[in-house]
């Protein structure tokens, strides 16, 4: 396997043309830029999000020009502390944006049987399964080829028919 450097990842957000799909399944990521923010939530800071205000920005964008963007996020039980940050400063600016995130629990992602691998899918031909370090991506596997890439669509459908839209689980929470 091959990765492919986080700067060609990344290109692929100014390229695709229909979609852009993730699967997301850590409870814990470690992005640098994210660090402080956190750090800040956890001590009940507060924080105006202006290091993250490209994300939801480019969400309108991509929206504006006929495209869809989305995610199922899988929790873990109880909820990280990560995920509680972000579920409750990360989503709904990117959900007000436009981007469809919805929620899967734990126990009914466990039993879909699926690997618990984070990937985007852009335009159902490409997929990028995400590989971390101690400090967030650290590469990335293009994968192109017909028949691996259908395998990636039937764990997005599956996902997707259990995950429950944001605003619908935070109604519940």
């Amino acid at each position: 396997m091959q990765l492919t450097p986080r700067a060609d990842f990344e290109a692929l957000f100014d390229t695709f043309t229909e979609s852009a799909w993730r699967l997301e399944c850590q409870g814990v990521y470690r992005e640098p830029e994210e660090a402080e923010p956190l750090r800040r939530f956890l001590a009940g800071e507060p924080d105006d999000l202006a290091w993250y205000a490209d994300w939801p920005e480019w969400v309108r964008g991509a929206r504006a020009s006929g495209r869809t963007i989305g995610r199922v996020r899988v929790l873990t039980e109880p909820l990280t502390d990560y995920l509680r940050f972000e579920l409750g400063r990360l989503t709904p600016p990117a959900v007000d944006a436009g981007e469809d995130i919805r929620l899967l629990a734990p126990d009914e992602f466990d039993a879909l049987g699926l690997p618990r691998e984070d990937f985007w899918i852009f335009d159902d031909a490409q997929v990028a399964v995400l590989h971390f370090g101690d400090h967030g991506v650290s590469g990335v596997e293009l994968i192109t080829e017909p028949g691996r890439v259908a395998e990636f669509l039937e764990r997005k459908r599956r996902a997707s028919a259990g995950a429950v839209p944001y605003h619908q689980w935070a109604g519940r929470a």
